[in-house]
């Protein structure tokens, strides 16, 4: 099965492949949801929510996937909706899930504009190589032409786009999920785009502080949205229920790991107890939990 995935990426990256499946969330708004796969297993650059939203004059991406080829179907799957030009590319933040199908949207006469979080560049700057490094080693010739590109405009609090007629607000938050966490609402439809600030039925990933992270939830609880989609799991109208469950495992997450410390217990046997009571409500959950507690062992040691 990976054999016949990887042929298809490298089918799509040579000659352009059938459009990803998207799905009209809001008027204008469409979604490709991505699969629950870990990078480690069968990944294919497509477990990430990505897509784009129409306005009158332009187009906005919101993330573009795993790699170049899964870009290049998304960009398929927008050109069977409109033909209008791709004024932006928005990066939800730097993982590579989110990242690497920005080349697909940057070739040609006029790119779109490339936009991220003040801090993304700098994380792009330190991680690249090594997310590039991983891409081909899980990907093989599938991930041809997939490059680490950095925005080249940077939003540090709040930044207003304009599709014609249809205003995108983004919003820079302070470490949460990681430390270059953008949103985006579209205020024409009620739309909410959280990025990896919030995931639905897949386990929660931290790469940032879970402190600063549930703060920004409590800034996600206030924003009226009709439709959130999040960063992983499907589209949701009810978005605070989806808040609280995920603030649930962070916080119990945090709880036990703290104990871990407490009691004297080494960080091995903290991963085999940490959360444990979430288990069966996530995805992925024990690959995800244990790499959770690897990062947050040693920086709550030193509280």
């Amino acid at each position: 099965m990976r054999l016949l995935i990887a042929a298809w990426l490298l089918v799509a990256a040579q000659v352009g492949a059938a459009p990803l499946q998207v799905e009209q969330v809001a008027p204008g708004v469409y979604v490709h949801i991505g699969q629950h796969k870990d990078f480690e297993d069968g990944y294919d650059g497509d477990i990430a929510n990505i897509g784009f939203v129409v306005g009158s004059e332009a187009v906005a991406v919101i993330d573009s996937g795993g790699s170049y080829a899964v870009g290049l179907a998304l960009k398929e799957a927008l050109r069977r909706v409109t033909r209008l030009p791709v004024r932006y590319v928005i990066n939800t933040h730097g993982h590579p899930d989110h990242v690497f199908g920005n080349a697909a949207f940057l070739e040609g006469a006029s790119p779109p504009r490339l936009i991220g979080h003040a801090m993304l560049p700098q994380m792009l700057a330190a991680r690249g190589d090594t997310y590039l490094r991983n891409l081909n080693k899980q990907l093989g010739a599938a991930a041809d032409k997939s490059r680490v590109i950095a925005p080249n405009e940077t939003v540090r609090q709040r930044l207003t786009l304009d599709l014609g007629g249809r205003m995108l607000e983004l919003t820079a938050w302070p470490n949460a999920h990681t430390n270059n966490d953008v949103t985006v609402f579209d205020a024409a439809s009620g739309t909410l785009w959280t990025g990896d600030l919030l995931f639905i039925e897949r386990t929660p990933f931290v790469d940032g502080d879970v402190s600063g992270w549930l703060a920004a939830m409590e800034g996600l609880a206030r924003i009226k949205a009709g439709v959130t989609i999040p960063g992983h799991g499907p589209v949701t109208r009810d978005k605070n229920a989806a808040l609280a469950r995920q603030r649930d495992y962070l916080t119990i997450l945090l709880r036990d790991v703290r104990a871990g410390i407490r009691e004297g217990r080494d960080m091995t046997a903290t991963m085999a107890t940490a959360a444990a009571s979430e288990r069966a409500r996530w995805q992925l959950f024990d690959v995800v939990n244990r790499r959770n507690v690897n990062l947050l062992y040693p920086a709550l040691e030193w509280e």
